[in-house]
């Protein structure tokens, strides 16, 4: 695995004082100390090749050793051409020839990436594959908004997926995702899109930015989780209580104590760094998973749980054994 954070580090009290947001504010309600904003050079392309980079240095591959490369995102550079296309641009690699497409499922991109590429691996024509979840958030926030404005930060991360060695036990046990339209308008950016679109001037600003009603998300998420965790663990030989961790999507500090509350899971069952980072989107599961990793939170043959929400309103899921 690969990661990468923008320079800038963005502490709470810097927005509280551009914002008018009173003080303790954001500590007390996001939970995030700190998050990174990206600058100018940093794209979206450039942070995933960044990440991609150490993600072939820690595996000891060189880029041509890649047989697909998937972005795994729901922010862009550009509306076309896509996402993926743009990474090995970033390398220097113009006439590499990979194969390279998008998977954007909003927050759960990696999560749904990750069950279609291990469903891909057949070690022929695919052998070694690389999901790239690359976000900036930074630009679409609507600070008059205080509960998101404070919650989102940039990032990326990147995995190589191949099959296991002989021995090895390394595989995804079970992935599921179902989606609930109820919720479609829970988070939503307005314009931007045929409905809205940017030529049509009457447009106000703040229809390009990012708009989430977390209270009607949390309630709905609520009502979700519980049945979805049970069959996501039905065929499976292990309870949820038998995990080694939990890897949640770094949704909001009440989003994470109300996961945990409802799989009643341990402390050192559950791995959050929002504190530190944010909600970085699709980034925001594999940076989390790279620092369990780093932290040898997570070792060869650990029982893992992947999950999360996305806007749609979609919850998803992966187990996997490390």
């Amino acid at each position: 695995m690969g990661k990468y954070l923008p320079t800038r580090q963005v502490p709470a009290i810097e927005l509280e004082k551009a914002h008018q947001i009173p003080k303790g504010w954001i500590a007390k309600h996001s939970g995030v100390e700190y998050r990174h904003y990206a600058n100018e050079a940093e794209t979206c392309a450039y942070m995933g090749a960044r990440a991609l980079e150490e993600a072939l240095q820690k595996a000891e591959l060189v880029f041509e050793d890649l047989d697909l490369i998937v972005c795994a995102s729901g922010s862009f550079d550009y509306p076309i051409p896509h996402r993926a296309c743009w990474i090995p641009k970033e390398m220097g690699k113009l006439e590499a020839g990979i194969p390279c497409f998008d998977i954007d499922s909003t927050c759960l991109s990696f999560i749904t990436a990750l069950d279609v590429v291990s469903s891909l691996l057949d070690g022929k024509r695919y052998r070694r594959i690389a999901i790239v979840s690359s976000e900036i958030a930074s630009k679409s926030l609507n600070y008059k908004d205080w509960e998101s404005s404070s919650l989102l930060g940039d990032g990326a991360a990147a995995a190589i997926v191949a099959l296991p060695n002989d021995g090895d036990s390394s595989a995804v046990l079970n992935a599921n995702m179902q989606t609930f339209s109820k919720g479609v308008a829970h988070t939503i950016v307005r314009a931007g899109g045929n409905i809205a679109h940017g030529r049509d001037k009457s447009i106000v600003d703040e229809a390009f930015t990012f708009d989430m009603r977390g209270r009607e998300l949390l309630r709905l998420v609520m009502q979700i989780t519980p049945p979805f965790v049970k069959n996501l663990f039905e065929p499976l030989d292990f309870e949820v209580k038998d995990l080694d961790l939990c890897i949640p999507h770094q949704a909001s500090k009440a989003g994470l104590k109300m996961g945990q509350r409802l799989l009643r899971l341990k402390e050192n069952q559950f791995f959050s760094h929002l504190e530190t980072h944010g909600n970085c989107i699709a980034a925001s599961i594999p940076m989390a998973l790279y620092d369990a990793i780093e932290a040898k939170r997570i070792v060869r043959g650990d029982k893992v749980l992947l999950i999360g929400t996305g806007a749609g309103l979609s919850i998803g899921g992966v187990v996997l054994e490390y």
